[in-house]
């Protein structure tokens, strides 16, 4: 199965963002791209044979979720996460961004405090504004842990400032951009804080699949937070609701479908009300095939994509240290987004953007697009063929070499 991830498909003119916006987003089509977070990799057999047969079918009318969809979304937590799931706890939705609005949306008012941790995918920061809720950004810090290594961690004390003008606070876990799976102790502090304060979370686990094989598992919050509690107290108390979706892990965001977990039962039935007020089609026949096959048939082409990934990891930062002393890499328990330090090229971020862009050829995401923190730094999509990434580091360092930045 490896050398199904070796093989180059070529995407340009099917429409994908990741190749066709080029232009647009960089002003050039001379980038490789390595921006938008899909992967240039096939689908699991499991989804295109569940495609192609829905496709064979020549109807395409309004769509029915089966119960089938649910067991297997439920199957699949408890077999990867050991988190047992009831089905009157999930609603679905049209995708893992438009559950950040509609959560905030449903569960505060204007004026209600959200609270983010730059830096963080950056639809956490418009999923607040752009409703007119007050933005409260508690700051992830950058340490080095035990080995010397460079990781990033909560700011425990600013997080209970913060949390006591808030509502809700807006989770990454496991963490987009800089790639932390947070481990018990950090999120039992975190629970401690939100019960002390009323604090609402919502838990983005959109890459709880994508953890690496070397790494600490992923711990569900809503799981941690529910233990030794009863399923009465439950329905009253739980103050956790979890974005879930297979988009990321099979390679299938286009198709729009994920889940939100909700225990809380008026919690869920405001979510579900406001999503019924929108009037948004969430499921249609080919996005509800992918997501049931995804999940009942994804199993091994999951671990082989994590082994792959991690070897294209490694090798990554093993060649950065060598050969890109000017530039650390972040590296990441978790997602295929290696988080790059380019702080001692001393460029502003105009100008590192433009380096990237004319210079090395390279179609990244600048890091100040993702907040506080994010200044000097670029993020790298690496989940593509491993020859593209280690191409695309080739030249990175012959631009840096030109540029006399090495």
């Amino acid at each position: 199965m490896t050398s199904r991830f070796d093989q180059p498909i070529d995407r340009e003119g099917s429409g994908a963002l990741k190749f066709d916006g080029r232009a647009q987003t960089f002003g050039t089509t001379e980038v490789t791209p390595m921006w938008v977070a899909d992967m240039d990799f096939a689908v699991p057999e499991a989804v295109s044979q569940a495609l192609q047969a829905r496709v064979a079918h020549p109807v395409f009318g309004y769509a029915l979720a089966p119960e089938s969809l649910y067991q297997a979304l439920m199957d699949w937590l408890h077999t990867q996460h050991d988190w047992h799931v009831p089905r009157e706890w999930i609603v679905l939705t049209p995708g893992v961004v438009p559950s950040l609005n509609l959560v905030v949306a449903a569960l505060t008012q204007p004026g209600d405090g959200v609270i983010v941790q730059p830096p963080v995918y950056f639809p956490f920061f418009s999923a607040a504004t752009g409703q007119q809720r007050r933005l409260l950004e508690n700051p992830l810090r950058l340490v080095n842990d035990a080995t010397g290594q460079p990781q990033y961690q909560m700011d425990m004390d600013h997080l209970t400032v913060c949390a006591q003008q808030a509502r809700l606070l807006l989770l990454c876990s496991p963490h987009n951009p800089v790639g932390r799976v947070w481990q018990t102790a950090e999120l039992e502090a975190l629970l401690g804080i939100a019960e002390a304060h009323d604090l609402i979370i919502l838990s983005d686990e959109i890459h709880a699949d994508l953890v690496y094989p070397d790494a600490p598992p992923h711990q569900p919050l809503s799981r941690l937070s529910a233990q030794g509690v009863a399923d009465s107290e439950l329905a009253s108390s739980h103050r956790i609701i979890t974005a879930v979706s297979p988009s990321k892990t099979f390679n299938i965001p286009g198709l729009g479908l994920s889940a939100l977990i909700v225990p809380n039962a008026q919690h869920r039935q405001a979510i579900q009300r406001h999503l019924t007020t929108l009037g948004v089609s969430v499921t249609n026949p080919l996005n509800m095939a992918a997501f049931e096959a995804a999940y009942r048939g994804g199993h091994a082409w999951q671990r082989a994509l994590l082994d792959y990934l991690q070897d294209t990891r490694d090798a990554a930062i093993a060649y950065i240290q060598s050969e890109l002393p000017s530039i650390k890499a972040v590296a990441p328990q978790a997602t295929y987004l290696l988080w790059l330090d380019c702080r001692a090229l001393q460029l502003d971020d105009d100008a590192l953007k433009h380096f990237f862009i004319q210079e090395a050829q390279l179609g990244l995401s600048p890091g100040a697009m993702f907040g506080h923190g994010g200044e000097g730094f670029m993020r790298m999509n690496i989940a593509t063929p491993k020859a593209n990434v280690m191409a695309a580091l080739a030249q990175l360092k012959t631009a840096l070499s030109r540029k006399d930045l090495a």
